[in-house]
């Protein structure tokens, strides 16, 4: 069993990583700002994504002042993974995080993480909410130990309702919650936490009547007022994680009340993909472990547009959050010094083929959403179709905050879109997800998009070579409906892509 270190060791430790960073030379007053906000689930279900029914006016206005990047892909399509890949730069074939408990630091013990990099440059660096997955924090990234939103009581008729983490903290997870914490603890003292307990479940949806501020994406946009505040005569890099959209969806009723349920409509492909394999699909066992989710077989209507209101209300909602910070961030006059990045870790699914959650290879799930708002930029307000990835982030921030990009980087920066969003750029953007069908099935799943087309190609484990792919056009079928790989006029195509894939993400770079 590993020894993991007392409470007074955390502390200890703590003390020591703070006062080493305070030594640390401050970055020129003429740096920008880092405002970096990750949400959790979060679709390009966005009204500057075009989506006419949901409510995100700070979303938008961001937007208004930024650019919207149309076709920005996650690297898996899972919290952990993509925010692995994400902030070290590196691809989940390199951190080797393919799931939920494996830390990226087992692989890389040496990685200089995207907010570490700014910190030694000068920038003081915090984070707040879920930036990392879970109690897997990484306390080399942060000037000061990393900040959860506390667990809040409520009503005995709202505790039914209870889930897990931080998403929505009530009495009777306050026992869950301070086990999380203490995990937090440990990883800020450089130990392994331990496994994580099975969290209560709860329904999957509900309006709340407590305050926003009683929420946990509430004390989170709350606590990140109070740092703009404390940072606002420094250059700083701070990390915001919103916790909703994610199950359950919880929050507050005035977000429900946006919405008329009747509205919504269920999603007109209920099917598996046409000649998909069976294991590219998934069983969304996510969503079943919530109160009253069936364990087989599809929701019934009434619960889909209870799940389609639900995630509504708590984009809203997350959105409302974020209208704080960026209000705070107006009146402190921060925001013609800042540079703004805004992304979903993956995309989900919302009842078509018949799945809910992400964890496939399929657009709905890779296909994530990114806002970069840079002070004085020359598109602001404009979209670009250029095909970035979520790796490419960090590389792209080093260049508009003007420092030097790390060499273990696997991403390629988008500073050049900024500059210009029409410009030629990547021939692909690439993404993958595991399937553990045993040692003949497929071991994980490549996939790439280009400007028109989906490819897949699962590979087994033992005999890599031995792979089935999956093809679809998204000119004639966006939905990706029709799997048309095993098509005898799509055979050179497939031959391509998988040459593609197996060359890496270098032979898809702009020329």
């Amino acid at each position: 069993m590993p020894q993991y270190p007392s409470r007074r060791t955390f502390l200890g430790a703590s003390a020591l990583a703070m006062a080493g960073v305070s030594a640390r030379a401050q970055a020129p007053k003429d740096k920008l700002n880092v405002l970096f906000v990750a949400v959790d689930d979060l679709k390009p279900l966005i009204g500057c994504y075009g989506d006419k029914t949901v409510k995100t006016p700070n979303m938008d206005r961001l937007a208004a002042r930024g650019m919207v990047f149309d076709r920005a892909y996650c690297q898996q399509a899972v919290c952990s993974p993509s925010r692995s890949s994400l902030l070290t730069g590196t691809r989940p074939d390199t951190t080797k995080v393919w799931d939920l408990v494996t830390h990226f630091r087992d692989a890389l013990p040496d990685v200089v993480t995207l907010p570490q990099h700014f910190q030694a440059n000068g920038w003081q660096a915090e984070g707040m909410g879920k930036i990392y997955h879970g109690g897997y924090d990484d306390p080399r990234s942060w000037s000061v130990p990393s900040w959860l939103p506390r667990a809040k009581a409520v009503a005995p008729a709202e505790a039914a309702a209870c889930d897990y983490r931080w998403e929505y903290a009530c009495s009777a997870a306050d026992d869950w919650y301070e086990q999380q914490a203490e995990g937090l603890r440990f990883a800020q003292a450089g130990a392994k936490p331990p496994t994580p307990p099975q969290p209560p479940r709860g329904r999957p949806w509900e309006a709340l009547t407590m305050p926003d501020e009683q929420t946990a994406d509430g004390q989170i946009a709350l606590h990140a007022v109070e740092r703009l505040r404390a940072n606002a005569r420094q250059a700083f890099f701070l990390a915001v994680g919103f916790l909703k959209p994610h199950l359950p969806f919880v929050s507050p009723k005035k977000y429900w009340d946006l919405y008329d349920r009747d509205q919504f409509t269920l999603a007109d492909n209920p099917d598996p993909p046409e000649g998909a394999p069976s294991f590219a699909k998934t069983t969304w066992g996510e969503l079943r472990q919530y109160l009253g989710m069936p364990k087989t077989g599809p929701l019934s209507d009434d619960e889909a547009r209870s799940m389609l209101h639900g995630y509504h209300a708590a984009v809203s909602f997350m959105d409302a959050q974020l209208g704080v910070v960026l209000d705070e961030l107006d009146r402190l006059k921060l925001t013609e010094r800042t540079a703004i990045v805004l992304w979903g870790d993956h995309g989900w699914h919302l009842g078509d083929h018949g799945f809910w959650c992400k964890h496939t290879n399929y657009e709905s799930a890779a296909h994530a959403p990114l806002i970069m708002s840079v002070p004085a930029m020359k598109h602001a307000g404009e979209h670009t179709g250029a095909l970035t990835e979520f790796v490419d982030i960090y590389p792209t921030l080093c260049d508009v905050c003007g420092i030097p990009k790390p060499a273990h980087l696997e991403g390629w920066s988008a500073a050049p879109v900024l500059d210009d969003p029409k410009r030629p750029w990547k021939r692909a953007a690439f993404s993958q997800y595991p399937r553990g069908m045993g040692p003949k099935g497929p071991g994980m799943g490549y996939a790439l998009a280009t400007e028109r087309y989906r490819f897949v190609e699962w590979r087994p484990r033992r005999q890599p070579d031995d792979s089935v792919c999956e093809l679809y056009d998204h000119q004639t079928d966006p939905k990706e409906n029709h799997n048309l790989a095993d098509r005898p006029a799509q055979a050179e195509r497939v031959k391509e892509f998988r040459a593609l894939i197996r060359a890496g993400w270098k032979g898809a770079l702009p020329g």
